[in-house]
């Protein structure tokens, strides 16, 4: 849903008789949205179970894909992009059904497969949208995705258990209020980020803003802290091992988003500028295609690392594997081929980075406030992505170079962002090294003799 816009974008102002700025909030809304949202399906699910909240949020999917594929105008398009966001709350869903329904032996590789999803998701989702709107129309990507979300609706409803209350903890109310402040905190701090660059950053918008996010902030800290049933518990989240795998969540966001905002640029510059790859917007998003595959097939691999050595390790190991993948990036930016490699090895590492950060998190969460911890870890990542965005945006607006008339991005613009990419992943590195030593799987101390327990009630529930 992320990326499937992307090829499409430069269609919509012809095509929906609109501004490029105004299409433009086409990408924006699905972000802020998901961003919203996320941790309100986190609660509801540790409330009311994972099933129906997960088919709660692939409905709008479907009714939002077809409002896009059938816009008439651009206001339709950005009403249905905002639905298309609500399905963000799907995966922290899907991390914490896992914990209720698989056996332990295999709970660690199914978590790390889910949460490599993300980012497979996104890879196939920029040659797809971009081969099906060469080929066919710009409404096409738009059907291929409603299509996928009725064949999510009938499986999930098909062949997903539902959980009994005996194998999940359901307590307390939903902190409305506290939802709604924290979704004015997220769209106060994420739309200047992503709007920072063509607002400007020094604009009384921009820093209004920002400043808005931190006193609203402060104040919804103070109402979370004194409520009984949060929607996120901050008492939680501040714990070592929760609070500083959550930063480097957002580290590692950044770090995996910076490669794939500047890779396909690069691929698609003119060879006439003397580093650009001269590739077209589909051959590129091939050339892209094997990262996000590699990022899946390193699940089962970091789900073994994480089952021997711990969580902690993998995230090391993958932190340092995605720097590893921006410092070879800075030898092969010569060859598309060389692209590839540098963004597989990035990929690899964010694969076994994500695989590890929810059972760090769910080692260190009571297992019913798995689905809210999920979806702030989530949110943290998104933030991590924003601020990437916006960091690249900054950096290639002022390193440019002129070619055919105009400001192209300089190759200089693309090795500082490699340099800072691979820098953020070494400090996210340095921060789960300093993790708690605590466990290796995704049980919290105290509720290892629960577990046979659960298993039987949901396998009774399942029969």
């Amino acid at each position: 849903m992320q990326t499937v816009i992307v090829p499409v974008v430069p269609q919509l102002p012809g095509a929906l008789g609109t501004s490029a700025a105004t299409a433009a909030w086409a990408v924006t809304i699905t972000m802020l949205v998901s961003s919203v949202l996320t941790p309100v399906t986190g609660r509801l699910g540790d409330m009311f179970g994972r099933k129906p909240v997960i088919l709660a949020c692939t409905v709008p999917m479907l009714v939002g894909s077809v409002l896009c594929a059938t816009a008439p105008n651009v206001t339709w398009m950005i009403v249905g992009r905002g639905l298309q966001g609500v399905g963000s709350g799907i995966t922290p869903m899907g991390i914490a059904l896992l914990r209720d329904v698989m056996p332990p032996d295999r709970r660690g590789s199914a978590i790390a497969t889910m949460s490599a999803s993300l980012g497979v998701g996104a890879a196939i989702g920029l040659p797809l949208s971009a081969g099906l709107a060469q080929f066919g129309s710009w409404q096409a990507p738009f059907w291929c995705v409603a299509g996928l979300c009725a064949l999510e609706i009938v499986g999930v409803a098909l062949l997903i258990p539902s959980v009994p209350r005996a194998a999940r903890t359901e307590r307390g109310t939903f902190d409305g209020l506290g939802a709604v402040g924290l979704g004015i905190v997220l769209v106060c701090l994420l739309l200047p980020v992503s709007k920072g660059a063509d607002w400007g950053w020094s604009s009384p918008t921009v820093l209004g803003l920002l400043a808005g996010a931190v006193l609203v902030a402060l104040a919804w800290g103070r109402w979370e802290l004194g409520r009984t049933s949060p929607l996120v518990n901050l008492r939680t989240t501040a714990r070592p091992q929760v609070l500083w795998t959550n930063i480097a969540s957002l580290l590692v966001g950044m770090a995996m988003y910076a490669q794939q905002l500047v890779m396909p640029q690069l691929l698609q510059l003119p060879d006439g500028t003397g580093y650009g790859l001269g590739q077209g917007l589909l051959v590129s998003g091939l050339w892209m295609l094997p990262s996000g595959l590699m990022m899946m097939a390193m699940s089962p691999f970091g789900a073994r690392v994480t089952a021997r050595y711990g969580a902690k390790v993998t995230l090391v190991v993958g932190s340092l594997v995605i720097a590893a993948g921006y410092g070879f990036g800075q030898l092969l930016l010569g060859s598309a081929a060389g692209v590839m490699v540098a963004t597989i090895l990035c990929s690899a590492g964010t694969g076994l980075a994500y695989g590890a950060m929810p059972a760090l998190v769910m080692s260190a969460v009571p297992r019913g406030e798995t689905g809210a911890a999920n979806s702030f870890n989530t949110i943290m990542r998104s933030i991590g992505t924003s601020t990437a965005a916006a960091m690249a945006g900054v950096v290639l607006a002022h390193l440019t170079t002129p070619f055919g008339g105009s400001e192209v991005p300089s190759l200089s613009g693309f090795r500082v962002i490699l340099a800072l990419g691979a820098g953020v992943a070494l400090l996210s590195a340095l921060i789960a090294a300093f993790l708690p030593a605590r466990g290796v799987g995704v049980v919290p101390r105290g509720e290892e003799r629960a577990e046979p327990a659960r298993a039987a009630a949901v396998r009774g529930e399942s029969r």
